[in-house]
């Protein structure tokens, strides 16, 4: 394996505002997804071959859900992974996609699906907290849960009983992510397992937000992991954030004309400074899956919220036909942070449903948004 890449101060003062890495401003209302649940960190059901899965006329995705009430930062302590069915018209809720209480932690945070030959699909999540905990706490674990899929009396249906098992954590070169307390942007990361298939070789990876040390702190990392007959065999980091971020979210690779693009997201927040960079889709690209890897337009942004809306949208995900999915977060003008609103006031300003998609063209080491 080679030496990770390094995403460095001098790659993020190559940042420049460009119409061409900015998303457009937001309208002024946005449809809900639920209507009395919030919905962020989208994710299809995927073929093998990356494909999205599709019954009876509908895409299946999965979304991180929890009731609308509340202040909205509070979500991440009651998240569920939810099915949903999604037609160019409409989605349509498909229910919880475990039963409550089966799965491995207090509540589900993001990951990926697949489905198997067998009927199956590999739900790979991220187990939060330990099931039964007084209060919330922040242990991260990669597990996956194989439920059967079926149609029955003419509706998708998920198995939701199906068995859990933690088939990830961390290893000598990644940080325990075993925080008692803390909360976003401020706990170390073993998170966010992305599935993967090579279409050179057909070798399955999952893609990991990890931690690693650096200094007395902690710095973002992407841990790569190998599927072989004894299970999941953890690799060196694809990228380390060099003292200039600690949380790389949502890892995933897109191929596309043969070249390996490896995206990510991140909050201007946890940036070394805060505000260093802008909240954003950010990405790497390389020849082959474990690179060597080279940030994308030079900085390694690849889609930014606008100036007058620097928290309007987040959990950017690129799909193999580089459409981009992402969720309405706080799309308000610029000004106070409004994660640190009062509850009520935080509420009126929070989206928690799916924004417009966007569409990406890669070429080479450059992108940009289809206008």
């Amino acid at each position: 394996m080679r030496d990770p890449a390094r995403w460095t101060r001098a790659d993020l003062d190559r940042l420049v505002e460009d119409p061409a890495t900015t998303a457009p401003v937001l309208g002024p209302s946005t449809p809900r997804v639920l209507p009395h649940h919030d919905i962020w960190d989208m994710w299809p059901v995927q073929e093998e071959d990356g494909s999205t899965t599709a019954v009876l006329g509908e895409e299946l995705w999965m979304a991180l859900s929890a009731p609308a009430a509340g202040h909205p930062e509070e979500r991440h302590d009651r998240a569920r992974v939810r099915l949903l069915g999604r037609t160019a018209e409409r989605w349509r809720d498909l229910g919880d996609v475990f039963a409550e209480a089966t799965s491995l932690g207090s509540r589900e945070w993001s990951g990926s699906a697949v489905r198997r030959p067998d009927g199956t699909v590999s739900v790979f999540y991220t187990a939060a907290g330990d099931r039964g905990e007084a209060r919330p706490t922040f242990r991260q674990r990669v597990v996956e849960a194989r439920p059967r899929l079926g149609v029955v009396d003419g509706a998708v249906r998920l198995d939701r009983h199906a068995e859990h098992r933690v088939v990830l954590r961390p290893d000598g070169r990644y940080l325990s992510a075993d925080d008692v307390a803390g909360g976003p942007g401020r706990i170390r990361a073993f998170r966010d397992p992305g599935w993967f298939r090579d279409p050179a070789d057909g070798h399955e990876y999952l893609l990991v937000a990890a931690s690693v040390p650096w200094r007395d702190r902690f710095m973002g990392a992407i841990a790569l992991a190998h599927a072989t007959g004894a299970g999941w065999q953890l690799l060196p980091p694809l990228v380390v954030a060099d003292g200039v971020n600690h949380e790389l979210e949502r890892p995933h690779i897109v191929v596309h004309e043969s070249r390996y693009y490896l995206f990510f997201c991140t909050s201007s927040r946890v940036f070394h400074p805060a505000g260093h960079a802008p909240t954003g889709l950010y990405g790497f690209v390389a020849p082959a899956p474990a690179g060597p890897y080279e940030p994308l337009n030079g900085s390694g942004l690849v889609i930014r919220n606008p100036p007058a809306r620097p928290n309007q949208a987040y959990a950017w995900l690129v799909l193999p036909d580089l459409r981009v999915e992402s969720f309405v977060d706080y799309p308000i003008a610029a000004g106070g942070d409004p994660r640190s609103s009062a509850p009520k006031a935080a509420r009126a300003c929070f989206g928690g449903t799916a924004a417009p998609t966007l569409d990406l063209v890669l070429h080479g080491t450059s992108t940009a948004l289809v206008r």
